[in-house]
């Protein structure tokens, strides 16, 4: 019986051995494209060094908790990654988390660098983001949310720098301001997806000049942007009226029936729309609103809108939902 395990185990190395010798590169990476499961894309990398060599050049996505000396090491293995997620949650942040030290070797090392994740890494300042900016100009996302030190320099110097932008997520960047609304308006053309959640000191001066550079925005997250209001949200609809699909404005208490009625005037493909707290909006302008959007509007929160008066407001919608559209109401 050992005989036979003895034999089968020999019979195994030497048709690996052949497998080497009869497939190349190429005809290996296809191997790997074909496997759809990420567990037997990891198996893969176990059959010897060769295989593993080739997982690591093609791998894409990683999702990291590292310093500049395990960066480095990374980057000379995963040379051909595209997506690096180095965020943190509230939960499970540690101590001392993503520097600028990291983003300088991510800057230098990761050269085909597209999307970049540092949400809650709360020790980066604009140093970081300046190497950031000044290396990577092939970036198309970013999310540096909750970033608590960044200001519109470090920001600024990516727009600058990735000019070919088209998401960036700043929730809770609070030194956020118009100057980097006009930052991006000069260099970013390309912007489909903003994140502005919390960012309270861009005004509606801020927002009128950022669409008109960037025209082509789809999702918009102005939430809890207390110095928003209805000047501002009717340059977004005019400007942006073709692309516009997703519209968030929770909490924004100087939006008002003017808002919504240019979004009736403009933007008729809007699929989402959140205005819970504007209390300033009411039955008229949504009954504009649900004439105007009944065909695209699928997602509609409205909560604590006190001038809204729930038999009308869900009286509209619920016609226009009998009529064939699928609107949900949360």
């Amino acid at each position: 019986m050992a005989r036979n395990d003895d034999s089968h185990l020999q019979n195994v190395v030497v048709s690996s051995h052949y497998i080497n010798e009869s497939l190349g590169d190429d005809e290996l990476r296809a191997v790997l494209y074909r496997l759809e499961n990420d567990k037997d894309k990891e198996v893969f990398g176990l059959v010897c060094k060769r295989w593993l060599y080739i997982q690591s050049t093609e791998r894409k996505k990683l999702c990291a908790r590292a310093g500049p000396h395990m960066l480095r090491k990374i980057a000379a293995r995963f040379n051909r990654l595209n997506e690096l997620d180095l965020s943190q949650s509230v939960s499970r942040s540690f101590y001392p988390g993503v520097t600028d030290s990291d983003l300088s070797v991510i800057a230098t090392a990761f050269d085909c660098l597209r999307v970049l994740n540092l949400q809650h890494c709360k020790g980066i300042t604009d140093n970081g983001l300046v190497a950031i900016g000044s290396s990577l100009s092939s970036l198309l996302s970013l999310d540096v949310s909750y970033c608590r030190k960044i200001t519109d320099k470090g920001l600024s110097a990516v727009a600058e720098g990735c000019r070919d932008l088209r998401t960036l997520h700043l929730a809770g960047c609070r030194f956020v301001s118009d100057s980097l609304m006009k930052a991006l308006s000069k260099n970013c053309h390309n912007i489909e997806e903003l994140g502005l959640q919390g960012c309270t000191n861009f005004t509606n001066s801020g927002l009128s000049v950022l669409v008109e550079g960037c025209r082509r925005i789809k999702y918009l997250d102005i939430n809890k942007c207390s110095n928003i209001g209805d000047i501002g949200i009717t340059s977004v609809s005019e400007v942006c009226s073709l692309t516009l699909r997703t519209l968030k404005l929770l909490d924004c208490y100087n939006v008002g029936d003017d808002s919504i009625l240019s979004l009736a005037n403009y933007c008729k493909n809007v699929e989402t729309l959140v205005i819970g707290g504007c209390c300033n909006i009411s039955d008229e302008s949504m009954k504009s609103l649900a004439s105007a959007c009944s065909n695209s509007l699928r997602k509609l929160r409205m909560d604590w809108c006190l001038n809204i008066r729930l038999f009308i407001g869900l009286h509209h919608f619920q016609m226009q939902k009998a009529r064939g559209s699928r609107h949900w109401l949360l």
